[in-house]
């Protein structure tokens, strides 16, 4: 039974907007007054007097008929929008607060009411009687006449108002399959109605139209925490906008459902005060997707059985991702292990709106320093030459066209950006297959690039160790450390390379080409570098991540899991008796294609014969250049690795003659 009497006819009007709405006959109201100064702003929650709305199913319970209809039809009304109300009375011991709340000039207990999704209360049990209990009756009788709501008089409508619940939503989820669950909607866009927001990056949710209720972690960020909760005070065991609450006696409150709970105990204490901007963080999320219908996508679950995705809402007629916004807002921080089971495309614009604010130092941000790297950026450095040599699948010499012809500062090393040899998952298979690997790419390189014009953007530098080749640390001394430069080559558009185009999937850049960087990770023949926070990185980072993740879709190169054929090549330079073993077999045919693999002199040379599986040293007949340190010797060298490195060339070989054709 309420006690408590009723507030004067002159009791305040208050300004606010409906934050959420619990059930058919409670809003709770936020002061927008004061949103600005204070964050989260001051809130109550009012209940409709003199009427009361069907119950919500309870702990083990199932609703009243029209339960749902009636919070729905008060929720599509009121949420998000401005209102005035004024509180009529208090009751006592709860500390419920009981008034009458109108929107655009109605009396919202009136149009409840007036759909049939909430009956009159006996007014008997109240010292006075409210002014509008004489229209609410009114409303009621013509509903009841019309057979609206829970008036309805139509077979099985009441039944079929009824929700049929899974055990999860009403307090029994032992029986729910979490990981079987995603799995089976993984991708899956579902609808669903935002219940409680447990902190900025945390949610529970019904999903429509299965009402299975779920905690949904937004992936790919983490948003400040609000602390460790201890148990509720006792007098969030009341209902909510229902039962003994609102005028009915009860000798034994009937146990709540979980969600209810959580709506309930809105001022639960903290053991652990919450993170700084974690309660901005949270009231950012309210006020965006609390008691809204939103789109999630189910992405994956962690060990744990959590379950992460990611939260569309509407705001007007844009649709926004809740993760960007609240890294974006410096709300949020970005978290790679959780972001992995995300869109590449989205993966990206997360780590790119986290780099910037960090950069702006927004919010969690605020005094923040970036990490020292051990690279540097490379400005303004661009140009165009031909290439010479392929040292490795990520590694090209490139001759500038801006140097004369035969300078030593002509040929310029360049390191393929952002991408690196593929990882394999079994370490026996490590050393082989990274040297199968590493051939395949140099000879995809080798065919597709040698000769070729190219247009070449550097990007960054890194310092690396000379004896292992690894990062070099900031305390490393620098005659034990060598420069590597990094950019991005592009093939133009008129150089067909196997049939690709500058308007490839995997082409970043229609003016400068095709991305020799995009067209090995298309092919599954590098991995992508998972560069750290602030590190320098390719230009077109984006499309080195689509490009690898096409390949890993399609299972392309090492991807596949496949073994790689092995390639047996004996190196005859190494071997000088088993050089003149090979004569004869050589001599059978007297003109072999070959492939220069590098130039000793003018006149001397490596080459291989594939079709022979041998690399073989030799001179050309009847020709001697300077050699090394004498006079044009660098020029006859910087002539011979322009016409004839790693071209495929014809070699007539006797025993004395060597003779490239």
């Amino acid at each position: 039974m309420v006690t408590g009497g009723a507030v004067p006819a002159a009791a305040p009007v208050w300004k606010g907007k409906v934050k959420s709405v619990p059930s058919g006959d409670t809003v709770v109201i936020m002061d927008t007054s004061k949103a600005e100064e204070v964050i989260p702003p001051p809130e109550m929650s009012v209940t409709l007097s003199c009427i009361i709305a069907p119950s919500l199913a309870r702990r083990g319970g199932m609703d009243e008929p029209f339960a749902w209809e009636s919070r729905e039809y008060l929720r599509r009304l009121l949420i998000g929008q401005d209102v005035r109300f004024r509180v009529e009375y208090t009751a006592s011991p709860s500390g419920r607060k009981f008034g009458m709340v109108f929107f655009a000039e109605k009396n919202v207990a009136c149009m409840v009411v007036a759909a049939g999704l909430a009956k009159v209360k006996e007014q008997g049990q109240k010292g006075e009687i409210s002014p509008y209990v004489a229209e609410l009756l009114r409303l009621e009788t013509i509903a009841r006449d019309q057979g609206l709501g829970r008036w309805s008089k139509l077979p099985g409508a009441l039944e079929s108002s009824i929700r049929d619940l899974p055990p999860s939503t009403i307090g029994d989820g032992r029986s729910f399959d979490a990981k079987g669950f995603v799995a089976e909607n993984k991708g899956k866009s579902l609808e669903a109605i935002v219940e409680h927001v447990r902190d900025g990056s945390t949610i529970r949710v019904h999903l429509i139209p299965s009402f299975l209720y779920v905690q949904v972690y937004v992936a790919g960020v983490q948003a400040p925490s609000m602390g460790r909760r201890a148990t509720p005070p006792p007098n969030a065991q009341a209902g909510v906008g229902n039962g003994a609450a609102n005028g009915e006696a009860s000798a034994t409150p009937a146990p709540m459902a979980a969600a209810q709970k959580l709506l309930a105990s809105a001022d639960i204490y903290s053991e652990v005060p919450p993170d700084r901007f974690g309660q901005e963080a949270k009231h950012f999320t309210e006020t965006r997707v609390l008691n809204r219908e939103v789109r999630i996508v189910m992405e994956g679950t962690d060990n744990f059985n959590n379950i992460f995705g990611s939260v569309y809402y509407s705001d007007g007629d844009v649709v926004k991702d809740l993760a960007l916004d609240l890294v974006q807002n410096g709300l949020a921080k970005y978290v790679e292990w959780s972001a992995n089971v995300l869109d590449p495309q989205l993966k990206t614009k997360l780590r790119n709106a986290d780099l910037q604010v960090k950069k702006e130092q927004l919010r969690i941000w605020t005094g923040f320093k970036p990490p020292v790297t051990n690279t540097k950026p490379i400005h303004n450095q661009k140009f165009t030459g031909k290439v010479i040599e392929v040292v490795n699948g990520y590694c090209l010499v490139i001759a500038d066209d801006a140097e004369p012809y035969g300078s030593p500062s002509a040929e310029r090393r360049v390191n393929l950006s952002s991408i690196r040899p593929p990882k394999f998952e079994k370490p026996s298979e490590e050393n082989k297959s990274s040297e199968q690997f590493a051939r395949i790419a140099k000879e995809f390189l080798r065919t597709r690039l040698i000769g070729k014009q190219v247009n070449v953007s550097m990007e960054y530098s890194r310092r690396i160790n000379i004896a292992d080749g690894q990062i070099a640390g900031p305390r490393t001394n620098s005659t034990e450390t060598r420069v590597l430069e990094y950019g991005s080559v592009f093939l133009p558009s008129s150089s067909h390379a196997d049939g690709e185009t500058a308007t490839s999937s995997y082409s970043s850049n229609n003016q400068l080409g095709i991305n020799v960087a995009a067209l090995l990770l298309s092919r599954g023949l590098a991995d992508i570098t998972r560069h750290r926070d602030y590190e320098d990185r390719s230009h077109h980072y984006d499309a080195l991540i689509a490009a690898h993740a096409r390949a890993e879709k399609t299972k392309k190169g090492y991807h596949s899991k496949k073994e790689c054929p092995p390639i047996h090549m004996t190196d005859l330079t190494r071997v000088p008796k088993k050089a003149k073993e090979f004569l004869h077999l050589l001599q059978r045919s007297r003109r072999h294609s070959a492939i220069v693999e590098y130039v000793f002199s003018g006149h001397r040379f490596k080459v291989t014969i594939p079709k022979e599986t041998c690399t073989i040293a030799f001179a050309l007949s009847g020709v001697r250049c300077p050699g090394r340190d004498e006079p044009y010797s660098d020029e006859a060298i910087t002539m011979m690795r322009r016409r004839i490195l790693q071209r495929n060339v014809e070699v007539h070989i006797n025993s004395l003659l060597c003779p490239v054709l």
